[in-house]
């Protein structure tokens, strides 16, 4: 035999070696050992998914949503969850602190625009808006909630109806631009571009002079009857500010920027309409309180709408009258719909309460990756992992055995998500949904 030959042949055997090795090794990471064990050891290691799980959905009465990292207006009509509309409250900066508007000045228009950063819904229906200016003072330092509504001026600076673009260029004259919304303020009345026009230059001096001077806008969103989205916009785009263009008696062109920043107060208005669109089901759910029927469905909404409030009352009994150590504990659900137009929120938290205070749980300590709440869209699933909370329940480290909360919103983050979902409840009547609940399945090994 001829070396290259021995040479293929010996290539030929590593090769099949190598992949025996590799495909050998692939073992689930929590039965690693348990081949080392004597057999009747490992009749020690358990898993369950019948330990009792009672949940159902509740309101959430506001959210925070001050300083929010992108502004959102629009109005959706959703089929499950009815109506919502979110309306908008924001000061503005003066771009510079010395103005000089020259002599004789006239107003041209007054332009709100607003740079698009995403939608939720279906853009093909028609939006309208209207904007008021503030007449309250908004302060960057205070906290806003979404249930919260302020006096505004009653003269109406736009009334405006639209079908948006969020991905279309928008051509000003001979030029191309992202794509944004403009609103004109100056195409009903000249109120408010004649006040900035002609009010004194010591307002200009400092923000807070100016806020002062002009409190801000509320754009306020008028339900649609079906269909809908919610739009974003993003403030840190120079494409999102108020402009105020005008001529004087020496130029004919001339502008001047009003900024919309992280420097301005602003927050969400958010309405949901009392639910009085929803289905009949999560009505009575959410609104005559039948608790019960979170056994089929339950039901999460960003925007400050619904969670879900769970509680495992007999989790004490898997340790009666034995030592366990929890190995692995995953709270698992699932979204029966295929619904692409309404996502399901990319991420959910989940909280527990602390004498009406909220806590976290000790497993995200660990880190999401370990932890969860990250939607699986091939399948459809979310899960939670409470190993070291189960663990710490069982053995007595926590006295009391407090509920759990899921939600959509981080009641700690200026990141406001609208997206919704329905998930299967704990003992759904749906045929075949059994093993699709709302459960929590635990491994666990005897210690005595």
């Amino acid at each position: 035999m001829n070396s290259k030959l021995r040479f293929l042949l010996a290539s030929l055997v590593l090769s099949m070696l190598t992949f025996m090795v590799l495909f050998s090794c692939k073992k689930d990471p929590y039965a690693i050992g348990i081949d080392l064990l004597p057999p009747s050891d490992t009749l020690k290691v358990k898993t369950t998914d019948t330990c009792t799980v009672i949940a159902h959905t509740e309101r959430v009465d506001s959210i925070s949503t001050s300083n929010c990292s992108a502004l959102s207006l629009g109005s959706i009509s959703d089929p499950v969850f009815g109506n919502s509309t979110v309306s908008l409250y924001t000061q503005f900066q003066p771009s510079s602190s010395s103005v000089d508007f020259g002599t004789a000045p006239a107003v041209d228009s007054l332009i709100l625009m607003l740079y698009y950063s995403g939608h939720y819904g279906d853009t093909l229906t028609q939006q309208r808006i209207r904007v008021f200016e503030l007449a309250e003072d908004l302060h960057l330092d205070s906290g806003y909630y979404s249930n919260r509504q302020m006096q505004v001026y009653p003269n109406l600076l736009a009334d405006m109806s639209f079908k948006p673009r969020p991905t279309d260029s928008v051509k000003v004259g001979s030029t191309m631009y992202s794509a944004h919304i403009r609103i004109n303020l100056s195409k009903l009345n000249s109120y408010l571009a004649n006040k900035l026009l002609y009010g004194p230059a010591s307002v200009y001096l400092t923000s807070a002079m100016f806020n002062t001077f002009m409190k801000g806008l509320y754009i306020e969103t008028q339900p649609v009857n079906n269909g809908g989205a919610l739009l974003n916009f993003d403030i840190s785009q120079s494409l999102s500010k108020m402009m105020l263009f005008f001529h004087n008696q020496t130029t004919d062109s001339l502008s001047y920027s009003f900024l919309l920043n992280t420097g301005c107060a602003r927050y969400l208005h958010i309405d949901h309409n009392n639910y009085f669109n929803a289905e009949q089901g999560f009505k009575q759910q959410i609104l005559n309180r039948d608790t019960l029927l979170g056994q089929n469905l339950l039901y999460l909404e960003g925007l400050g709408g619904t969670r879900i409030k769970f509680r495992m009352p007999y989790i004490m009994n898997l340790a009666k009258n034995q030592k366990i150590a929890i190995n692995d504990a995953l709270l698992l659900f699932e979204n029966p719909s295929t619904d692409t137009t309404l996502k399901p929120p990319p991420n959910l938290i989940l909280i527990r309460d602390s004498s009406g205070l909220v806590g976290s749980v000790i497993d995200e300590l660990e880190g999401l990756n370990y932890f969860g709440g990250m939607y699986n869209s091939t399948n459809r699933t979310y899960y939670f992992r409470l190993t070291r909370h189960i663990q710490k329940l069982i053995t007595g480290y926590y006295s009391i055995n407090r509920e759990l909360y899921i939600q959509v919103n981080d009641p700690l983050s200026n990141i406001i998500y609208p997206n919704r979902v329905t998930i299967n409840g704990y003992k759904p009547a749906i045929p075949g949904a059994a093993s699709s609940r709302f459960r929590l399945q635990i491994t666990y090994t005897l210690l005595n």
